[in-house]
């Protein structure tokens, strides 16, 4: 996992599993034309 995508309603989930797999914090950046990892609804943020 490099990268991860998520909607404002999945993005806490995003971060638990970016943590949780590289165990150090994640960079949050507001994307725009992309698609949720999570539900395939309109990205608002990159996880990184």
């Amino acid at each position: 996992m490099e990268v991860l995508y998520a909607c404002c309603e999945h993005v806490e989930v995003a971060i638990d599993d970016y943590v949780n797999e590289k165990e150090e914090a994640p960079q949050i950046t507001k994307v725009q034309n992309q698609k949720c990892c999570y539900c395939k609804e309109d990205a608002e943020y990159e996880i990184k």
